[in-house]
């Protein structure tokens, strides 16, 4: 292995390991030591693959933020019905939730733990995510497609309803995670009080 390998190998070690404990202890629960352990190196051979415990976390939430915006734009490319691309915000943030949910469980909880500047470009991300929300909500509501009198509150309702399925959706469950998804997607059309999919 190369020395370079290696640093990825260790990079992606430190980051796997930050984002469990993060998301089962918090940011601030979360010690240097508890890092070392988890990634099984020493504390002092830590900061070979991370500047400091703020921008890792900085760097795991940009990194899930850009990827969740890149698969949301993907799935709206070229859909002009608000109604379908709310469906398909859904189905994308649905699965991303049910699939990485330690990953997610830190994007939506740790924001408050960063500092001012590292805040700044990853509510940036965020605030363009979920302007495809409120675009399609907006659309939507200029067409007569939906119906909701606070399309705010609406869509921050909706967004954290999704974010729920992270912390108790199981892949040994009843439900597989796009079916899940596409429940979701149908809750999401009534609550904007438009009319149902077909079956």
């Amino acid at each position: 292995m190369t020395n370079r390998q290696a640093k990825t190998s260790g990079r992606d070690r430190v980051h796997r390991a930050a984002v469990k404990l993060f998301a089962t202890k918090g940011f601030h629960g979360t010690g240097i030591r508890d890092l070392a352990q988890a990634a099984q190196l020493s504390s002092a051979s830590l900061y070979h693959y991370m500047p400091t415990k703020e921008q890792l976390l900085a760097e795991i939430m940009t990194d899930s933020l850009q990827s969740l915006l890149d698969a949301a734009v993907a799935a709206v490319e070229g859909v002009d019905g608000p109604a379908e691309r709310l469906e398909r915000l859904v189905v994308v943030h649905v699965t991303r939730h049910a699939r990485e949910p330690w990953r997610t469980r830190v994007v939506d909880n740790e924001v408050d733990a960063l500092s001012n500047a590292s805040r700044r470009s990853v509510v940036a991300l965020r605030d363009a995510y979920e302007k495809l929300w409120a675009d399609a909500i907006d659309d939507g509501l200029r067409a007569g497609v939906f119906t909701t009198a606070q399309p705010a509150a609406t869509r921050l309702a909706l967004l954290d309803m999704c974010n729920g399925v992270a912390r108790w959706f199981s892949p040994r469950g009843p439900l597989p995670a796009q079916a899940l998804a596409e429940h979701y997607a149908d809750l999401a059309l009534g609550m904007l009080g438009a009319a149902p999919r077909p079956a």
